[in-house]
Parts: C-alpha cells; sequence; structure tokens
C-alpha cells in the first residue's frame, strides 16, 4: 500500500479565511493491509489486501473540529479572530511522521529551512500523537522550533528523556498511575495468579519491567508474560499460524484466569485477528474465558472487513481509559454529520464507506462490491468498534487541548490588546505570535470547559485528570457499551508513594517532601506507604520477604519426634544397650585373668559411668523444662568426671603395679583398691562441690532467646553463669589431659594385658573431641548447637568404649587360649 497525506477541515468554508490561525495536529488513523490466503470462511484475498481505516478514531477529527466550531463561536475568547487546524496522518511509520512534521512547518510542500514562504497560515501548536512513539518523534523537530506539543496519549514518564523538554506539554497523566491501579484492582478480586500480554516494543518492555516488580511485591504472580507483535503484514499461512500457535497455546496450558493487556489497538486488532484464525470459541472453548484487564493505550477499534467477527470474549473487560466527561452538544454535532458535511474533509469519504460498507457512485473502487452509500445513514447506528457515540477519552484530551491552546491565545491577544492600546492602536491581529510565546502562557492556563471540568497544567506540564475504570458490556447486536465502574484518582506530589517494605531519604538539596525511596533495612518493616521510618518487629515476630508486615516466629527446640531428635536419641539408646552387653561379658567372665587383671572392680565402674554417659544426652532432647535444664550440664559433668576418674585409675594401677616389681619398692602399701578408690572418689567429689555451687548459686533454668535466630524463637536452659558451666568443662578437661599424658607414659610398660596403649588412643580421641567442642558450640544458635553438644557426648563415650573395651572383647570371645593364667606367666617372662 502506498501511504499519502491527506488535509482535513471539517468545518464550512467560512469557518477557515485567509490570514486565519492554523492548529496542526497529528491524529492516528490507521491503514494498513492484511493478507490472508486461502480462507474460505473470510472474506476474499482482494478485499483482505485492500486499505482500511481504524474508523474509530474519526471521533478525534471530529472533536478536533467540535473544539474548534465552539471556541470560533464564542466572541469571548478569541473576539475577531478564526481559529483553523490542519490534520495529517502519521500512519504509525517514522518517516510519515517526519514528513507530515515538515508539511506543516513548510506550507509550500516545498522544505526551504529557515524560509517562511506561505503567510497566510501560521502553525501555532501541534496536537498529537496517540502512541508514544508518534509523540516522540515529533518532538524531534519541533523541539527544535521550540513549538509546542500537546500530546493526548498517555506513555512512560521515564520512557524518553523527551518528556523532560520544555515544549512537550501531555493532556493525560503519565501511564505510572495505573500501575498501582491495576494493582488495587487484582488485589480487590483476589486474583494472584495472572497472565500478561504487551506490546513488543521500549514502552512494552517498560511497562513490563516496571510492573512486575511491584505485582511481586504485593503478592501477585505472573502466570507468563508474552510479548506481541503488531504484525500487519502477513507473508503467508506459515507467519500466521506460528504467531497463532505461539500465543495462544498459553491459554491453554495456563490456569490463570485473568489476563492484563497493554498495547495499543492494534495490538487487541492482532489478538482478535490470532483468536479468529485459531478458530477460539469463547462458549466451546474455555481457553479464552478470561478476565481481561486492559491499560489506557488500547481501545476496542475494529475495521470492517472484521467486524462481523465473534466479539464475544471482550464481554466483561475491565479497562483502565483516559478520564472523559460528556460534552454538551457533542453527540447532536455528531448526529448532523452526513457525506456532504464538508468538501474539505478528504477523510471522511473513506470512513463513510467502511464506516457503512458502501460506496458512492462517483467512487469506482468498490461500486461492483459493495451497495451504494444512501447519503442518510447516520453515525448512532455504527456498531461500536466502528465508531462510538460517547465521547472517548482520547476525543475528550483532544477537545481539552485545543481550548487549552485557545486561551493562551486569547492570554497572548489580552496582554498584547493593553500594549497597543497606550500608543492608542485599537487594530489588532494575531499573525505575527510566535510559538515560543505560548509557553509561559500554557503552562499557567487554566480554565473550565464546558463539562464544568477545571484544566490546568501541573509543574510536570501534564493535567492530572486521572483514569477511569470501565466495564465492557457487549451485546448479541456487536454493540458495545462502557459502564464506568470506579477510577484512579491523580495524586499531586513531588514523586511517587513510597510503598510499604520501603522508606523515605530526603534528596540532598531538594524540598522536605522530594525523597528517595529505599528498602527497610534487616529487620525492620512499613507496613503503610510513604513512611518517613521503618519499625522493628517485635522479639517474636520477624518481617516477611516483602518487608510490610511482621510474622509470628516459630518455637524452635531439638525435639525427639524430628528426624534428628529420633537419630541422636536411637545412637544414644543402641550405645547404651551395647555397653550393657559389654558389662555382662565381663561379670560373666568375671573370673578370667584378663578381667582380673586390670582392676575388675574399676571396670565396672568405668562401664556403668559411660553406659550413663551414653543415656545422658536423653536429658537434652524436649522441650527444656526446668527440671532437665538443672540436671542436664551438672549430670553431665558429674559423669563425665567419674569415667575419666576410673580411665587415670586404671593408668595409675598400670604404673604402680610395674613399679613394684622392682626389689625393696615402697610402692607395694598402694597396691589394692585404697588408691583406685581415693582417686575416683576425691576427682569425682570436687566436680560434685563444684557442681553444687553451681546449682546453689546461679542454677541453669529455661529461657527463650528471639533475638539469635531471625525467624525462630529458641527455647533452651540458659547456663545461668557461663563462668561455672566452663569450669566444669575445664576441670574435666584437665582430667583428661592428666590422663592421656600418664596413659601416653605408661604405654611401653612390660607387662602382660597392658591397657595403657589403649587408654592412650581413648583419651586422644576424647581430647580431640571436646577440644573441637568449644568452638562449635559457640558458633552455633539454636537446636544446632544442642545437637553440637550431644553429638560430642556420644562420640566422646564411643571413643572410650571402642578403644578401651574393644581389644578385651576380641580376647575374651575370639582369642579365648589367650585368656589364661598359663598365657599371663609365660608373658611375664
Amino acid at each position: 500500500m502506498k501511504c499519502h497525506m491527506k488535509d482535513f477541515l471539517p468545518v464550512p468554508h467560512e469557518f477557515f479565511q485567509p490570514g486565519d490561525l492554523l492548529i496542526g495536529g497529528m491524529t492516528s488513523l490507521i491503514f494498513y493491509e492484511i493478507r490472508v490466503l486461502e480462507f474460505d470462511e473470510y472474506p476474499s484475498p482482494n478485499i483482505l489486501e485492500m486499505p482500511h481505516m481504524l474508523t474509530k478514531f474519526y471521533q478525534h477529527l471530529l472533536a478536533v473540529a467540535f473544539a474548534v466550531r465552539e471556541i470560533n463561536n464564542n466572541p469571548k475568547i478569541l473576539p475577531n479572530i478564526t481559529l483553523g487546524f490542519h490534520i495529517c496522518d502519521s500512519y504509525y511509520n517514522e518517516k510519515m511522521t517526519y514528513r507530515s512534521i515538515l508539511e506543516l512547518l513548510y506550507k509550500s510542500h516545498r522544505y526551504f529551512p529557515n524560509y517562511d514562504c506561505d503567510t497566510h497560515k501560521t502553525l501555532t501548536a501541534i496536537i498529537g500523537g496517540l502512541g508514544s512513539d508518534v509523540s516522540f518523534h515529533m518532538a524531534n523537530i519541533l523541539s527544535l522550533f521550540k513549538i509546542p506539543q500537546l500530546t493526548y496519549g498517555p506513555f512512560a514518564q521515564e520512557e524518553d528523556e523527551v518528556t523532560q523538554l520544555h515544549s512537550f506539554y501531555s493532556m493525560v497523566p503519565k501511564e505510572d498511575q495505573q500501575y498501582m491501579g491495576i494493582i488495587w484492582l487484582l488485589q480487590y478480586f483476589g486474583w494472584t495468579w495472572i497472565g500478561l500480554f504487551v506490546v513488543n516494543d521500549d514502552s512494552g518492555e517498560h511497562f513490563l519491567q516496571t510492573l512486575e516488580p511491584r505485582l511481586a511485591q504485593n503478592g501477585i504472580c505472573l502466570a507468563f508474560a508474552k510479548r506481541i507483535n503488531n504484525q500487519f503484514y502477513w507473508q503467508g499461512l506459515q507467519d500466521i499460524w506460528e504467531s497463532v500457535s505461539s500465543t495462544f497455546q498459553l491459554f491453554a496450558s495456563s490456569k490463570a484466569k485473568t489476563v492484563i493487556l497493554y498495547g495499543e489497538s492494534r495490538t487487541i486488532i492482532t489478538l482478535f485477528v490470532f483468536a479468529a484464525m485459531g478458530g477460539f470459541d469463547r462458549n466451546k472453548d474455555g481457553a479464552l474465558r478470561k478476565v481481561w484487564v486492559t491499560t489506557a493505550q488500547a481501545e476496542f477499534a475494529m475495521t470492517s472487513i472484521i467486524v462481523d467477527w465473534d466479539m464475544a470474549y471482550l464481554h466483561g473487560v475491565i479497562s483502565f481509559t483516559v478520564h472523559t466527561e460528556e460534552l454538551p452538544g457533542f453527540q447532536t454535532f455528531l448526529q448532523d454529520i452526513k457525506p456532504d458535511w464538508t468538501k474539505q474533509d478528504s477523510f471522511l469519504k473513506e470512513f463513510w464507506e467502511q464506516a457503512f460498507i458502501c460506496s458512492f457512485l462517483n467512487s469506482s473502487d468498490h461500486l461492483d462490491t459493495y451497495e451504494a452509500c444512501t447519503r442518510e445513514e447516520r453515525l448512532a447506528t455504527l456498531p461500536g468498534p466502528v465508531f462510538e457515540m460517547p465521547m472517548l477519552g482520547h476525543s475528550y484530551s483532544i477537545y481539552n487541548a485545543a481550548y487549552a491552546i485557545a486561551h493562551a491565545l486569547h492570554a497572548f491577544y489580552v496582554s498584547r490588546y493593553k500594549q497597543r492600546s497606550l500608543v492608542g492602536e485599537k487594530r489588532l491581529d494575531l499573525q505575527g505570535v510566535q510559538p515560543w510565546q505560548l509557553h509561559s502562557l500554557l503552562r499557567h492556563v487554566s480554565f473550565n470547559n464546558s463539562a464544568g471540568q477545571t484544566i490546568s497544567f501541573n509543574e510536570k506540564m501534564e493535567i492530572s485528570t486521572g483514569f477511569d475504570i470501565t466495564n465492557l458490556v457487549i451485546f448479541s447486536n456487536r454493540s458495545l457499551q462502557r459502564v464506568k465502574v470506579g477510577k484512579v484518582v491523580p495524586i499531586s506530589i513531588c514523586n511517587d508513594y513510597c510503598l510499604p517494605g520501603y522508606q523515605k531519604k530526603k534528596k540532598e538539596g531538594e524540598k522536605f517532601c522530594c525523597y528517595d525511596c529505599i528498602l527497610c533495612p534487616e529487620g525492620q518493616i512499613s507496613s503503610q506507604k510513604d513512611l518517613d521510618d521503618c519499625i522493628r518487629c517485635p522479639e517474636d515476630q520477624y518481617p516477611n520477604s516483602g518487608q510490610d508486615q511482621c510474622i509470628l516466629k516459630a518455637i524452635s527446640f531439638l525435639s525427639v519426634e524430628e528426624p534428628l531428635g529420633i537419630s541422636l536419641a536411637s545412637i544414644a539408646i543402641a550405645f547404651s544397650l551395647l555397653t550393657v552387653l559389654v558389662l555382662g561379658i565381663f561379670i560373666r567372665h568375671r573370673s578370667s585373668p584378663i578381667v582380673k587383671a586390670n582392676n575388675r572392680d574399676i571396670t565396672y565402674g568405668l562401664l556403668v559411668s559411660l553406659q550413663l554417659c551414653f543415656l545422658c544426652p536423653l536429658l537434652f532432647l524436649g522441650r527444656p523444662r526446668t527440671v532437665t535444664c538443672f540436671l542436664q550440664q551438672s549430670a553431665f559433668g558429674v559423669i563425665f568426671t567419674m569415667a575419666v576418674s576410673c580411665i587415670l585409675a586404671k593408668t595409675v594401677t598400670v604404673i604402680v603395679a610395674f613399679m613394684v616389681t622392682k626389689p625393696r619398692s615402697k610402692m607395694r602399701k598402694w597396691v589394692g583398691k585404697r588408691l583406685t578408690n581415693a582417686i575416683v572418689l576425691a576427682c569425682s567429689i570436687i566436680q560434685m562441690c563444684i557442681c553444687a555451687l553451681w546449682l546453689g548459686t546461679t542454677p541453669p533454668y529455661p529461657d527463650l532467646d528471639a533475638k539469635s535466630m531471625t525467624r525462630q524463637i529458641i527455647v533452651q536452659c540458659n547456663e545461668g553463669s557461663f563462668l561455672m558451666f566452663y569450669i566444669v568443662l575445664g576441670y574435666m578437661g584437665l582430667l583428661s589431659i592428666v590422663s592421656l599424658t600418664v596413659a601416653f607414659l605408661a604405654r611401653k610398660l612390660p607387662d602382660s594385658f597392658n591397657e595403657a596403649k589403649f587408654i592412650t588412643f581413648s583419651m586422644l580421641i576424647f581430647c580431640s573431641v571436646w577440644m573441637c567442642f568449644v568452638p562449635s558450640y559457640l558458633s552455633t544458635k539454636g537446636k544446632s548447637m544442642v545437637a553440637v553438644e550431644i553429638f560430642s557426648i556420644l562420640t566422646s563415650s564411643a571413643g572410650l568404649l571402642a578403644c578401651i573395651f574393644s581389644p578385651k572383647c576380641y580376647i575374651i570371645l575370639l582369642r579365648p587360649e589367650l585368656n589364661r593364667r598359663e598365657q599371663l606367666v609365660r608373658r611375664k617372662h
């Protein structure tokens, strides 16, 4: 299709005269091609390949005409001055956009930079465009000439640096006001699992990157995010089906019942065509039974060739739309429009043919295909996707833009009239007004339009009218009605509100009401938006992942019912039974030389102590109570001291037994039970006294620790006095080192059944375990700390049992020939 420019002057001739001012406008009538091959159920290819107009956007042009007619008929705004305008089509194409701008600047249609070749028309301001891409392409040129540009489509504030230009005015709020509106809407209905379609361009990428983290912060998850190309030039069936399958397979596989659509009218048409081509039927196929939520950029506009397709799946769509009010006289204005309304409207004929699917008698293009136009057709009979009679949000913005320019010119007219009155000159025209002179007037313009709404620009050069929330009702005759169900109220702030989970941070060098939003520090929350400071959660609560509310901490202790507790308890009982078995073996073979040779009573005492050591961890399992806390560490210290004392007594016995073999030895009086019993009793009594002092002064007690761990409250035994706890450990460690040293010195004494070398290995393991215990115990918290102590108790006890008694059990059970007195005497000699 070959694009071309079209002039549009939809007012009677008397409204445009030589010397009138000219308002340039970039509107968004869309021409495009659809190529579909070999589809019998759809119109024939020759019709599909025709250029088609988005007839619904014709209302944008009529809004300009209606506003200009009102302004020209109002003697209080611009008396004795007639306002005119010129409209060009951008075709959503960069080259055509730039060409349109240049033709507005150089009225002779020949481009002579810096020369004004047509003084009959004065370009004062530009209204446009609908999309951000068109608006920004326009601004690239208009900003150089400081020509006011009033755009009527919403776009992202951060999308381009052009929004910072002093010649760029926005008739609608920036789209970021919609973000929180969407989130509030989803939260209100409890929709937390949603899909997202976005147009595949820079604006769509910005929307996705901005909205997705905000959704996550508010507990809303994306089931999918699909980018949609505005595709109108299909090369064949393969392109169509690839697009259809890649898009709508998401519907078949996803359980998300809510879908957000971000894009323009072309995006909706693309999805609509995909649905029709893919054979989706709302009544038969559940894939399209979704709740659709659209943004203000989208408009439900269809072309004449697809308007008869099933639109049922659009019923109930929730839309964010540009705020609009019904203007008095606008409906009457639309009802009076006929094909012969004005000869200077070069869009009207094509609009009429495509909207009513007819052909004029003087048109040879479609006379054989369509019926002749009766010229009595009325816009009110058209279905909503083709043309709507109620004023659209974008049309309302265009209407206000025309009035804003008129009021700025009026302010300029008044100031110039006062200046000339001082010198006695009464005649005044605006032929010499320069566009840059209107900027200061536009920034301060304020007026009430015919609907009673106050229109003025804020400091960001935008009109904060907010957004309406509408519900789309589709009737059986394919007409539609928008029901206004809510609104997003504009806010007047220096910057966006800080969301829950964030706190304010003052911007250096700016007013106190301008601030940045920073994430709350760790351990703090902000449950409301725009808080100055975050607060800490109570000790029994912790912040959630979004840091906007506190959650109760879980109670934590090493339970005997959890896998770790069951494992440790099972190991402790198993080793305890094994110790009982060893004790039974020694009692049964108590008369054997190997049992008698190593102080039988001390051996029994050691085995009993080890059995108690294995049972001691059971006091550490389960929720700490007053009794268990009272007994835990003291029982552990006394029992282990008894075991180490027995080992020390056995080692001393070996040394004394070797020394009495020397002639005239004075150690004979120490041989016997008195020495060993004295060692065990004395060492144990000292530890008992330490524990008694501890329990009598600062006994351990159950305690709650809510600070050590973020999400848990630790139920533990407070030691009461860590000094006494480490004295108990220190005394036990001292005995262990003494036992290790004595056993090491006696390991090579020539005596049968000398167990000093086995004691050396056992004490080496014992000391290693408890040397590692101290740093591990201090570096862990909660149930891990208890597990470390239990593990150390079991490991050290098992080391003593294995190293000291396994060689003896081996001889008693498997090598009984070595357990004889003859063997003992022979080995002595």
